[in-house]
């Protein structure tokens, strides 16, 4: 999703459908085979801190700043004031961006762990049940939310995005009635895997993921991604789609999870724009909770 906006918009297709979205077991603990490696599921008094399961970014960029602006363009600063990230007692996480004095505020979050790769020969799932900021496209301009991976090595101060892999399990923009997936993958421009724009979904219709619950989960395997919404499926990416470099440099390593609800930036004026004097302050978006589970050799 998010460095690639750092340079250039993204590209749409249109397609699918989905229905609305449950609150049940999330996919993968059914007795299946599936095995629990992770899970938050923000329960705590209104207003508590962020669970010891994550980390808060903050500022604009990371420490030494490589990529200004989140590498993205978006305008707001990250804080860890409770009144951009906190639970609101009701089991979910609340991230809610703000406007003051003419300045926007915002959260974005990410597990302290990194390592989340699927076992060898085996699947990983990461699943999230989220409510997307309750915006409209008539006062939500400028609202990105999203839930998203990077490669382990962003975290130490490597830069070679998109190359170290991101997977963007869902996105949405200026409040349209859609969501987003994608693979960042490759160089930039061009390359392999089409950046910045990345190999995605284009936008799947949903109407009512801006206010509604939905489940939005990726499983990853050392031949292919599959992406869902509901568990019914809305992208695909082989491994044979780029070459074999391609693959292993931007699959085959730890990641760690991100949560934000960024504020314009690329992505957003792709479809027509920042924030504007209509955008509404103060809509959050809600997660349920996430889950990371693995199936096959090694992931007990």
């Amino acid at each position: 999703m998010r460095l690639a906006q750092a340079f250039l918009a993204m590209i749409v297709l249109l397609a699918g459908c989905s229905g609305p979205g449950q609150k049940d077991t999330p996919a993968g603990r059914d007795g299946s085979g599936w095995t629990e490696v992770f899970r938050d599921d923000f329960t705590g008094a209104a207003g508590s801190a962020l669970p010891s399961g994550w980390l808060h970014d903050v500022g604009t960029c990371y420490p030494g700043c490589p990529a200004p602006q989140w590498g993205t363009g978006e305008i707001e600063t990250m804080t860890a004031a409770p009144e951009n990230v906190s639970l609101d007692g009701r089991g979910n996480l609340a991230i809610t961006p703000l406007l003051r004095d003419g300045a926007w505020t915002s959260g974005r979050v990410e597990t302290r762990r990194s390592d989340f790769r699927p076992p060898p020969g085996g699947a990983l799932r990461i699943e999230a049940r989220i409510q997307l900021p309750r915006v409209t496209e008539a006062d939500g301009a400028g609202y990105w939310p999203a839930f998203w991976m990077l490669g382990a090595r962003l975290r130490e101060g490597y830069t070679g995005w998109p190359g170290v892999g991101e997977i963007d399990v869902v996105e949405a923009v200026n409040g349209r009635p859609s969501v987003m997936a994608a693979l960042h993958c490759g160089v930039t421009p061009g390359g392999p895997c089409g950046e910045p724009s990345g190999i995605g979904s284009g936008e799947r219709p949903c109407p009512t993921c801006h206010g509604g619950f939905h489940r939005y989960g990726v499983e990853i395997t050392a031949s292919e991604i599959r992406w869902y919404l509901d568990d019914a499926p809305i992208l695909t990416v082989a491994a044979t789609r780029v070459d074999p470099a391609t693959w292993r440099e931007a699959t085959d390593h730890g990641f760690f999870l991100i949560l934000n609800v960024a504020v314009g930036g690329g992505l957003p004026a792709a479809f027509g724009g920042g924030p504007t004097a209509a955008t509404a302050s103060g809509r959050p978006m809600l997660v349920d909770y996430v889950s990371v589970t693995a199936r096959g050799s090694g992931s007990s």
